[in-house]
């Protein structure tokens, strides 16, 4: 009888402390990976407020809120002394993305621009 008392106990207890990662999210979270051979020395998406900094080949950011953030937006890589861009001309028709998590997997194409790639998480 203890036994089972425990086990409903510790299932309980467990199944209260679960929680999942998206629980308290209220705005969109995007994260960058680095799909590029180079470091990042810093990456701006959108506006000045989201700068993501030294982020090595291969390797992930720590995600970030926006307010607002679109599949395609304004991307600035600072590599290797260098400016990369990516500049959509407008967002007619697009909508912001909802609540959640993403990732903007980045890299520089031959012709020397950031290519974007957009994952949901």
């Amino acid at each position: 009888m203890k036994t089972k008392f425990f086990t409903i106990l510790l299932l309980a207890v467990v199944f209260v402390a679960c929680t999942d990662r998206d629980d308290d999210v209220t705005l969109a979270n995007i994260r960058i990976k680095n799909s590029s051979s180079i470091t990042f020395d810093s990456v701006q998406i959108g506006s000045e407020e989201n700068v993501y900094l030294n982020i090595k080949p291969d390797d992930y950011s720590d995600y970030q809120e926006f307010e607002e953030a679109y599949e395609f937006d304004f991307v600035q890589i600072e590599a290797n002394g260098e400016t990369f861009i990516l500049q959509p001309i407008d967002f007619v028709g697009e909508t912001p993305l909802p609540i959640g998590f993403y990732t903007y997997e980045l890299s520089i194409s031959e012709e020397g621009s950031a290519v974007l790639n957009f994952v949901l998480d």
